[in-house]
């Protein structure tokens, strides 16, 4: 028997600015710029990482800026918010920064019997904050804006939004080894792993609703952790056995990647845990300039030439 995913790696997301997005996550929310690179499929543009102090599996939100794309749509066939997990009694302290920044929120709410706050982004990106007691060993990011005590702990849960949940269901349960724990009106909740924050994925089902256009303001993909080449590779071949379009191993220096859709049409990722984002930069100095991998090395000073500059904590780029 294969084992299922450990629970969420990453979250992929399109923004329309790099500079807004360096702001908004690491001085607002209090997120660690973790890694400052480029879309290896396309070295024009950035792809920005946050996280906690060095970026573990499970708290990694990351960007592609796209300057003059379109916003999308949210709507089915999509991932529709990323959930932060924060200590419940934190939830007021978030109120009053997301407000003291003209961040708009909606009304606190009950979900599973936890505290959810909802808000967005300048690109209308779908966010979350979940007050959670269940985050013993994370510590978030404990240097930044936001106090040790009122950090983001990494993410509770992404939302998917779906036509046919039987369709997504039998990818989660079936082939990635996912559970489900719970049900309120037409949102499922599946836990990987360990369950607990940081390995849950919630499917709201909306037969009726609009397929999502996904391009600025929206998920890009999902991305689930795998403990190492091996397990990866185990998974790859229940990915197959499923009849799901997966792709070969690609090398993304940080980790190792696999890419399919399920079924209901959002992209998913497997990504190992390993060897993390420490490699090229010391744990001290992550995210403090423009790291490219060893095979776009060479072409450094192009790839600086044509990339818009932003301001980093301490330092200009670019």
């Amino acid at each position: 028997m294969v084992k299922g995913v450990l629970g969420l790696h990453h979250v992929t997301s399109i923004s329309s600015d790099p500079q807004k997005t360096l702001d908004f996550y690491s001085k607002i929310l209090g997120l660690r710029l973790i890694k400052l690179t480029v879309n290896y499929d396309d070295p024009s543009t950035y792809h920005v990482y946050f996280g906690d102090e060095i970026g573990h599996p499970g708290s990694v939100l990351t960007f592609f800026p796209w300057s003059g794309q379109p916003r999308g749509r949210k709507g089915t066939g999509q991932a529709t918010n990323t959930s932060f997990s924060i200590p419940q009694e934190s939830i007021p302290y978030w109120q009053d920064r997301l407000k003291s920044h003209s961040v708009s929120q909606e009304a606190t709410r009950k979900r599973f019997g936890e505290t959810v706050l909802s808000f967005e982004d300048q690109d209308g990106q779908g966010l979350e904050l979940v007050g959670n007691n269940e985050n013993e060993g994370r510590t978030g990011w404990t240097q930044g804006p936001v106090p040790r005590e009122h950090a983001i702990r990494g993410f509770h849960s992404v939302t998917l939004s779906e036509e046919v949940l039987e369709r997504t269901e039998s990818v989660l349960v079936d082939t990635l080894g996912f559970r489900l724990v719970g049900q309120e009106e037409n949102r499922f909740r599946y836990e990987a792993g360990k369950g607990a924050a940081g390995t849950i994925v919630d499917v709201v089902s909306r037969p009726n609703a609009q397929r999502g256009f996904v391009s600025v303001g929206t998920v890009h993909h999902v991305a689930f952790r795998a403990a190492d080449d091996e397990h990866q590779k185990d998974l790859r071949q229940e990915i197959v056995k499923a009849d799901l379009n997966v792709t070969p191993v690609i090398n993304r220096n940080y980790f190792h990647s696999i890419y399919f859709r399920e079924r209901g049409g959002v992209l998913f990722e497997v990504a190992t845990d390993q060897p993390g984002f420490a490699i090229d930069e010391s744990p001290e100095q992550l995210g403090t300039r423009l790291a490219l991998p060893p095979w776009l090395e060479h072409s450094r000073a192009e790839i600086e030439k044509n990339l818009a500059p932003v301001s980093l904590p301490n330092r200009v780029v670019a």
